[in-house]
């Protein structure tokens, strides 16, 4: 990687053909900007700068460049400064560049996409739950998998664990950190909860509070007697509600963190 890099700046009425010229230039990969588009690259652009004004000058359209030059930031170290582990309840959740820590259950979340890498509060607090209330318990569901964090907690403090997400790319990320962990997810599949005909001792859902909502009795018909279900993922707004429609199961444990609720319910039915 060079120390410095080129950045074009192109601005005009008539911007298609200016673009349609930069691919045929060889360009795959520009940034576009209101009436104008963005190049960058580590050769010299005034070649490319000179080009467009006099095919802009031939079409009679209007043009405004401006080139710079940048020094090149090393993007990926500067990317891995900015991911720092964090440790909720037994876990210490790290990228896999970051050394384990002793006394704590390890686990390796590369962030990507939108997934839970731990630092969101209703995951935090998922997991501080699932560290706190789910080791007595033989097998769980995790509804919603995501990058697979919550699975794979419980994977590690010993229990069988089923996942599903509606998402494709969730399912894969949560297959993938599995295998970056060194766990197995018992089963795994693109749906939801609806599509299980099991019932689990514990069932984990750190969805959005509307999902949650709108799944309740789906949610708690797979809970075996004395089990649990933890739930995260909900605005503090929704909390009444939540509390409302679960009350048929004893509530054991609210936790807040800032604008987010989590919550343990343990179904003390049949």
């Amino acid at each position: 990687m060079k120390d410095k890099y080129y950045e074009l700046r192109v601005l005009s009425s008539q911007i298609e053909p200016l673009k349609d010229l930069i691919f045929e230039f060889g360009f795959t990969c520009i940034e576009e900007i209101d009436n104008g588009f963005i190049i960058r690259d580590e050769e010299d652009l005034n070649h490319i700068k000179w080009g467009l004004e006099e095919f802009a000058s031939r079409l009679g359209c209007d043009i405004s460049t401006d080139l710079i030059i940048k020094d090149n930031i090393d993007w990926i170290n500067e990317y891995k400064k900015g991911v720092t582990p964090v440790i909720a309840g037994d876990f210490y959740i790290r990228p896999s560049w970051e050394k384990p820590k002793s006394g704590l259950i390890d686990i390796i979340i590369d962030p990507a996409l939108a997934f839970g890498s731990g630092h969101h509060e209703s995951t935090n607090s998922c997991l501080k739950l699932i560290s706190k209330y789910s080791k007595e318990y033989k097998d769980a569901l995790d509804v919603g998998c995501g990058s697979g964090i919550l699975s794979i907690a419980m994977a590690k403090l010993g229990l069988s664990v089923y996942s599903c997400d509606t998402d494709e790319l969730a399912v894969q990320s949560t297959i993938d950190n599995a295998q970056k962990n060194m766990v197995s997810i018992k089963q795994i599949w693109v749906g939801s909860v609806t599509d299980s005909k099991d019932r689990y001792d514990v069932v984990v859902a750190n969805i959005i509070a509307d999902v949650i909502l709108f799944l309740a009795n789906d949610l708690k018909s797979k809970v075996k007697s004395g089990g649990i279900i933890i739930l995260s993922g909900i605005l503090t707004k929704y909390k009444s509600r939540i509390t409302n429609v679960f009350s048929d199961f004893e509530l054991v444990e609210n936790l807040t963190q800032n604008e987010w609720e989590s919550f343990v319910f343990k179904n003390q039915g049949k």
